[in-house]
């Protein structure tokens, strides 16, 4: 029996991811900024992307199968076309386990989107 212990490994914290922008009404958005934020808006401005990552955030355990957000009055192809656009734009992150793909919504997405529309009153 040997007396070596394991090692021990660092515990990593949760990174709080910063907002992709300040808000509005903080100061006016750099060139680089807006063109972030256009790129998530213009993904999001399809009736049917919305929908769709709607269906992502608010489904049970913050992700969800593509078999269960199929439903939305377009066909397969067209809602992985959509998800594509969704992913390309950074809204999503999406994982394959054996023939079925998950989707999730980036981790940082609704915070900065929220911090970007932070107006006060």
């Amino acid at each position: 029996m040997s007396n070596l212990s394991a090692p021990q490994l660092p515990v990593l914290q949760d990174e709080v991811a910063a907002p992709c922008c300040p808000p509005l009404t903080e100061r006016p958005l750099s060139a680089e900024e807006a063109e972030r934020s256009a790129v998530m808006f213009k993904a999001l401005g399809d009736p049917v992307r919305l929908r769709l990552f709607s269906l992502i955030a608010s489904h049970e355990a913050g992700e969800a199968c593509v078999c269960d957000i199929s439903d939305v009055g377009v066909s397969q192809p067209t809602v992985s076309h959509h998800l594509k656009k969704l992913r390309e734009a950074g809204l999503l992150t999406s994982e394959r386990r054996a023939t079925w793909v998950y989707y999730k919504v980036a981790p940082d997405v609704v915070a900065s989107m929220s911090a970007l529309l932070n107006l006060r009153p």
